[in-house]
């Protein structure tokens, strides 16, 4: 089935958006991964990424959505690629891959350690030893544009901010264009993030990653899983909530709202929603923002 898009604009033509998608693990999935994919396109997105399974565990998946994507619809899609459990040669036959499928658009990324986060992460023998070795051969490899990962609260492994900027270095040096990054709930990590970054003259656009939350022990799972803090507050909105579905997301929508619009207050121009395949919150998110879906009856 082809995904049709109607024409789109945005309201606010300062903004831009982007949306992650995951592989889905069954067809009812993927009806709702492309459901949720045709709601939110019409927003024009300045592209869509897919996710890559640790050890490259959903590699076809992610290549047969990011080929759909390409060939059936006017959104440009970026691939997710991670370098755990994986040869360079492995790794260069992907890149080569999306190349001849029309895909320029890369989001390189470590990945988790096999044994799952918290473990510990051991390279390849024959793999890239960094990110940053991966995104060097993106490069090489031809005109792509290249993602990298951001850490406004630091990656767990990284001894101080210090550290951690050392790394987005590398591979902004290594040719990255652009990071996005980790979901975070209290904007005072970012604007603190985005004045060390300044200082240390990172000079690429950092996206913001916002994940709308619907299920408050789901998103604190993630957020112990990669070190970003749940403060009081955002706890507080969901409790008494579990079994009220109709009021969470309702609740949800207030916090996400609140969170983007001071962002845009704050000089933030472009946002990338991690979406968990699902629209309605993102959608809503969209529209607080200022954007507008162009209807194929008013273009």
């Amino acid at each position: 089935m082809a995904v049709s898009l109607p024409p789109t604009r945005q309201v606010s033509p300062s903004l831009s958006v982007s949306f992650e998608f995951f592989p889905p693990k069954s067809a009812e999935m993927e009806a709702s991964l492309w459901n949720t994919f045709q709601r939110l396109v019409p927003f024009g997105p300045k592209f869509v990424s897919v996710t890559y399974g640790a050890g490259g565990s959903t590699r076809d998946r992610t290549h047969q959505i990011v080929g759909r994507i390409r060939r059936e619809s006017n959104v440009e899609p970026a691939a997710h690629l991670t370098c755990v459990d994986a040869s360079r040669a492995a790794l260069e036959d992907v890149i080569f891959a999306y190349q001849n499928i029309g895909v320029r658009h890369i989001v390189a990324l470590r990945g988790d350690p096999v044994d799952g986060v918290g473990g510990a992460y051991v390279p390849h023998p024959q793999g890239f030893q960094t990110t940053a070795g991966l995104v060097a051969a993106i490069r090489r490899a031809g005109d792509f544009e290249v993602s990298v990962a951001a850490y406004p609260e630091k990656h767990p492994e990284s001894r101080d901010f210090d550290a951690d900027i050392d790394v987005l270095k590398a591979k902004v040096d290594a040719g990255a264009t652009r990071a996005i990054t980790q979901f975070f709930f209290d904007n005072a990590h970012f604007y603190r993030y985005r004045d060390r970054l300044q200082k240390r003259g990172v000079d690429i656009p950092v996206i913001p990653g916002i994940l709308p939350v619907t299920k408050f022990a789901q998103a604190a799972r993630f957020a112990g899983q990669c070190g970003a803090e749940i403060p009081d507050w955002f706890a507080a909105h969901f409790d008494g909530l579990d079994e009220d579905p109709d009021t969470r997301r309702l609740v949800a929508a207030s916090v996400v709202a609140d969170q983007v619009l001071d962002l845009t207050a704050n000089g933030v121009t472009d946002f990338h929603f991690y979406t968990l395949n699902r629209a309605e919150l993102v959608y809503a998110t969209c529209h607080m923002l200022g954007m507008r879906p162009l209807t194929k009856e008013a273009a």
